[in-house]
């Protein structure tokens, strides 16, 4: 390009979060129209459910710009060019397509990176309106202010490292970050969608056994730091590092550089010295994400079962369908040459399984959580 770009335009801030609050106006009276006789606390859940869906749909829009190569659409924030548009950045957009057509600032990449931030903005906007909401009705809720503050907080981080994406040109460790940011926000409305719902049918929580939830709670972490390693893998475009399985290169262990592999603060593509990154490197990246898949596929079958056997059906049922998901696209990842549709779809299930986690981890209590509670009814 040949003119340089402000990396923070704020002028179209405003006209952007008008169209946010337009796109929120949608899901707000759809749930005030089917719930008008519903109480507070299922109004509130239903809504959460809503936007819990909503932003399930804005991650998975999300993996989609970033494996379209289209996070840099428009190379400033939080507009495009200044305008709150492509259409109004329709001459600097030519300009850059003109300049390299096939690089990171077309038309289509345009639309598709201003596109992510209009979705973004409308489901901030939402979980503004439920925290709102629940303040307004606090007394009337037998649920705390907390979570929705904290979820309200959580998403402003959120907007804040999908800035950082921008402005820092992809680099690896803050589109992970960012990704991440997006499966956290998944799991509080989850949370709070749980507790609304309880609040609602003031039904008493399933018991499962203490060392069943301590299995449940640490499956979760190693879940998490599988997330975590395929994010490193798809913003290091290290996918086809290993292009066969269950070998890599033809062999069981092949060459890694695991030091370039987990150097965090880096820009794409480079070492921190500046220099490219080595193809061990990537195959390290690659490997380390499959060698944790195959302690961690095992162990979502096991709790799977164990979850049915201990009367959580659903949330069992969800776990080994969600696993066998994640096996079958992560494989058609390596062997199809890492498709768009399989891409999406197994972040999508990386998704899913950290929202049938925190479900099922806030729809159940071990008995000595429930102890001190029982206690309080009893004396009350």
């Amino acid at each position: 390009m040949s003119e340089t770009v402000d990396l923070y335009n704020l002028s179209p801030a405003l006209w952007l979060m008008g169209l946010g609050a337009l796109i929120a106006l949608g899901p707000l009276a759809w749930v005030w129209l089917r719930n008008r006789g519903a109480s507070p606390a299922q109004r509130l859940a239903a809504l959460t459910v809503l936007t819990l869906f909503l932003t399930f749909d804005l991650v998975l829009f999300g993996a989609f710009t970033r494996l379209t190569d289209s996070g840099l659409g428009c190379p400033d924030w939080p507009g495009c060019y200044g305008s709150a548009s492509p259409k109004g950045a329709h001459a600097e957009i030519s300009q850059a397509q003109a300049a390299m057509p096939t690089g990171p600032v077309t038309h289509t990449k345009a639309w598709i990176e201003m596109v992510h931030r209009y979705l973004a903005t409308g489901v901030g906007a939402l979980i503004l309106a439920l925290a709102v909401a629940t303040w307004m009705r606090r007394r009337e809720l037998p649920v705390s202010i907390a979570w929705p503050v904290v979820t309200l907080v959580w998403v402003c981080v959120q907007g804040a490292f999908g800035a950082l994406t921008v402005t820092m040109k992809l680099k690896p460790l803050i589109v992970t970050l960012h990704l991440l940011g997006g499966l956290v926000l998944l799991a509080l409305l989850c949370r709070q969608a749980v507790t609304y719902a309880q609040a609602a049918s003031r039904r008493p929580l399933p018991m499962v056994s203490p060392g069943l939830r301590g299995a449940l709670l640490a499956c979760f972490a190693l879940l998490w730091l599988q997330v975590a390693l395929g994010g490193w893998v798809s913003t290091n475009y290290a996918v086809l590092a290993c292009r066969d399985f269950p070998l890599c290169q033809g062999q069981w262990w092949p060459e890694m550089n695991f030091r370039q592999a987990f150097e965090l603060w880096r820009p794409l593509g480079m070492t921190g010295a500046g220099e490219p990154v080595e193809f061990a490197a990537l195959t390290a990246i690659h490997y380390t994400h499959r060698l944790v898949a195959y302690v961690l596929l095992p162990l979502l079958l096991a709790l799977g079962w164990a979850l049915r056997r201990a009367g959580l059906a659903r949330q069992g049922a969800w776990m080994m369908g969600l696993a066998l998901w994640q096996l079958l696209t992560g494989l058609s990842n390596v062997v199809l040459g890492w498709p768009l549709v399989a891409a999406v779809a197994h972040t999508g299930g990386a998704a899913a399984l950290v929202v049938v986690f925190t479900w099922t981890a806030c729809a159940c209590r071990a008995p000595q959580a429930l102890a001190p509670r029982h206690a309080r009814e009893l004396r009350a």
